[in-house]
């Protein structure tokens, strides 16, 4: 019901934005483990409630979808009951975490599952889901600040404009394979309102706003040279991605979606986390 590795498109960005809380307090070393691993379990738990009540709210579109209709609650392979189990399990996990990383994180945790899980009812009233989505992920990396340094600084919001930006757009390009049931459905989306071929323009246009975001991040934090590679690394990466998808052939919308999406993330992690460490040689 869940994939494992969906929980690479948000993780990178905000362990990225640990890492930039750390390098921001000196590199202080105190604790520093410990609060990256509590940071993947909150990370891990928030995307598995999520995903668990997306499957559970969205059962009975997925079973009437001929792509979803495979998927575990639909076809019957799990139960509803244990969907809301699994719900309620990994929700004790993410305060449990939010909880031992500071008392500001315990207190945003509701807030947090009320953002990622309202996405869920998004494309019943408005095509502007992606960005919901889009938001629910983008959180992450100002999440991880909080975690480290129990408040919030306001640059980090550029990458939480970035990774909005980011998921929307591949969401938009996701959701054009979907374009006919959504208009048989009445359910919305930018493919839905616009048309394939605009909505993959417009997934264009977000992805350009992300590496602008990006750009303004290591701006403001006055990052290295590692750092800009790593958005050229992203720019070409998110170019090839664009080449993958038509509007006239969509066959290859997996690999742009998942592996294509999965490289970017991971990759941007690797060579801001090697720009923050190599301030970390230099301080020394």
């Amino acid at each position: 019901m869940i994939k494992f590795e969906h929980s690479v498109f948000a993780l990178p960005f905000a362990l990225t934005g640990a890492l930039l809380a750390w390098r921001d307090a000196g590199f202080r070393g105190d604790g520093l483990w410990w609060k990256l691993l509590w940071i993947v379990v909150a990370m891990v738990a928030a995307r598995s409630v999520a995903m668990a009540f997306n499957r559970v709210l969205d059962a009975d579109i997925d079973g009437r979808n001929p792509r979803t209709k495979g998927r575990h609650l639909p076809a019957g392979l799990l139960s509803a009951r244990f969907a809301w189990g699994f719900i309620a399990l990994w929700t004790i996990v993410f305060l449990g975490a939010s909880g031992a990383l500071n008392s500001l994180c315990l207190k945003l945790a509701p807030l947090a599952l009320g953002i990622v899980c309202f996405y869920s009812y998004c494309k019943r009233f408005t095509h502007l889901a992606h960005l919901v989505l889009g938001f629910s992920l983008g959180i992450a990396p100002a999440a991880a600040w909080i975690a480290m340094s129990g408040e919030l600084d306001p640059r980090i919001l550029w990458l939480t404009a970035a990774v909005t930006l980011w998921t929307a757009g591949f969401d938009v390009i996701y959701a054009c394979q979907d374009y006919a049931f959504d208009v048989d459905s009445g359910l919305n989306s930018i493919p839905q309102r616009f048309g394939i071929s605009t909505a993959l323009w417009i997934a264009r246009v977000l992805h350009v706003g992300m590496l602008v975001c990006l750009v303004m991040l290591v701006q403001a934090f006055g990052l290295g040279i590692a750092a800009w590679a790593g958005i050229a690394v992203v720019a070409v990466l998110l170019a090839w991605e664009h080449r993958l998808v038509r509007a006239d052939d969509l066959s290859r919308i997996d690999a742009a979606f998942f592996t294509m999406n999965g490289y970017i993330a991971v990759l941007f992690f690797v060579f801001w986390a090697a720009d923050i460490f190599l301030g970390l040689n230099g301080a020394a």
